[in-house]
């Protein structure tokens, strides 16, 4: 076998285990709690030695901010969200309605897969304040998203004319936050078409003049 294949077999090796490990930590981080769940159940889960956890990640709270970048990409690409081809697509759009029906579809992808990892954050940041520093407080990376988003919005056909990016952009935060998405579809039972449906319409009376 050529060293190119053996090097090939070996990094898909590697990526495979990368994925069932960040599988394991996130149905046992889901379900336990960060802060109930060790490294060693995360092992057993993903069918690896507990040292391989240490040798790809580091600690628990590298773990953890991995499983969050991943989770909101969707892969483990180094792609940042406002480099990605729904965000770049929905901005291409050549009105408002449009952009907002394009970037409503591609947020709420992105939030039926956080949305379920947002309250063991929120619990880990609150018990670990090394795990808090990993997300600094005068950084929010969801709001720079939405900003950009409003920023565009605005310079567009179909935009309501007395509206600013600050408004569009506050209002995009809210509306599209896992907290209201959560609210909507886990406790309500609504589904995710419903809930798109629902938040494209509110923020199209909101932003739009159509």
């Amino acid at each position: 076998m050529s060293d190119v294949k053996r090097s090939g077999r070996r990094a898909h090796k590697a990526q495979e285990t990368r994925r069932r490990i960040l599988e394991a930590a996130l149905a046992l981080f889901v379900r336990d709690g960060y802060g109930a769940t060790n490294l060693q159940d995360v092992a057993a889960r993903a069918g690896v030695a507990v040292q391989t956890i240490y040798f790809v990640f580091g600690n628990k709270r590298t773990l953890l901010k991995e499983l969050v970048d991943v989770t909101i990409a969707g892969d483990d690409e180094p792609v940042a969200t406002m480099d990605r081809p729904w965000f770049t697509g929905a901005l291409a759009a050549d009105t408002a309605p449009r952009m907002l029906d394009a970037y409503v579809a591609g947020t709420t992808a992105v939030l039926e897969r956080v949305a379920p990892i947002t309250r063991v954050l929120e619990a880990a940041a609150a018990s670990d304040p090394e795990v808090a520093a990993l997300w600094p407080r005068d950084v929010d990376p969801r709001y720079a998203v939405h900003r950009a988003a409003a920023e565009a919005l605005v310079a567009k056909p179909g935009t309501r004319p007395d509206l600013s990016a600050q408004e569009a952009a506050d209002l995009l935060y809210g509306l599209l936050s896992p907290d209201l998405y959560l609210l909507f579809v886990r406790e309500r039972g609504w589904s995710s078409e419903r809930w798109t449906r629902w938040v494209g319409q509110t923020l199209r009376a909101q932003l739009c003049s159509e």
